[in-house]
């Protein structure tokens, strides 16, 4: 286990699984109502032509054959005979909008692969209806069912400026209902939104840990080619944050959340084809290094004591 001062998503992989876990990013061909003109044409100000989904799979392809590829890329990578189980990751776009019986058939071809231990579903808490929700908890007692929702941040004015497109009420509501239907949540939040504040980024991750969440995603904001985001950028209206800055704001999130809150991800390494700024976040190796200097000490400080 590591010995770190939060719970990360290795230790309870572990613990749940008991072995190594890898996750397996699929393209269920779904759009986004914030695309589709149902909200909006535009999507979110800083998503890229992808849906966040430009390390998926190959939408053309079926779920099986997008799993079967992904297993592959990654033995290649790492030849070590050893046990591996996969999680399931539906990412691009919103992956419970549109025909949901296809969806629940993808779903289920998913779970169907006895080496995938968990099925991961990104989406948006204004898509989760009771039809949905039904399917969802039927799938979970299949094989376990993870639900990702992208909150970003609770700051009404970030809301608006992003075209997120709900209020936040809605989240609450969405994190309430799943819990109730025995479903895990893992929560997306962007540090370093324009205009937002150390305070403002604190305020939104002590509304995760509040909320029922179980997990949460860190995630540093990105300038992509192709994104709305990128023409106020280089208007010149926000600076992205520096390594230094966006370490020592994830450090304080950590003591924001409850301490059964598993952390997935510290960072976030945007497509280095289409990332334009921060750079320095295109090393993800260095960035974890150095984050890993920083909290290291202070789990040495908090065993002695």
């Amino acid at each position: 286990m590591e010995k770190i001062p939060y719970y990360s998503l290795n230790n309870y992989l572990k613990e749940r699984f008991g072995c190594k876990v890898l996750k397996l990013s699929l393209d269920a061909g779904c759009t986004c109502p914030n695309r589709d003109g149902t909200l909006d044409t535009r999507g979110c100000i800083f998503c890229s032509a992808g849906g966040s989904g430009d390390f998926a799979g190959d939408r053309n392809l079926s779920v099986k054959e997008q799993l079967k590829l992904g297993k592959e890329f990654i033995k290649a990578k790492n030849p070590k005979n050893e046990t591996v189980k996969y999680i399931a990751y539906f990412q691009a776009f919103t992956n419970t909008y549109g025909d949901l019986c296809k969806l629940k058939e993808k779903y289920l071809e998913a779970a169907s692969d006895p080496e995938v231990c968990c099925i991961s579903i990104a989406t948006r808490p204004d898509c989760l209806g009771d039809d949905v929700l039904t399917v969802l908890k039927d799938l979970n007692a299949v094989k376990p069912v993870w639900v990702e929702l992208g909150l970003q941040t609770v700051k009404e004015e970030s809301i608006g400026y992003i075209r997120r497109g709900y209020k936040t009420s809605v989240y609450d509501e969405a994190v309430k209902n799943l819990c109730e239907a025995g479903i895990e949540v893992i929560t997306h939040v962007i540090l370093g939104l324009p205009g937002e504040s150390k305070e403002d980024m604190l305020k939104t991750v002590r509304h995760v840990g509040a909320s029922g969440s179980k997990g949460i995603k860190l995630q540093l904001l990105h300038v992509l080619k192709g994104t709305d985001l990128l023409k106020d950028y280089e208007a010149g209206l926000f600076k992205t944050l520096s390594m230094e800055e966006y370490i020592d704001i994830v450090c304080d999130c950590i003591k924001e959340l409850p301490p059964d809150t598993v952390i997935h991800r510290l960072t976030g390494d945007g497509d280095k084809k289409i990332l334009v700024a921060p750079l320095w976040s295109a090393d993800k190796k260095k960035v974890l290094n150095a984050m890993k200097e920083r909290l290291i000490p202070v789990a040495g400080t908090e065993k002695k004591k």
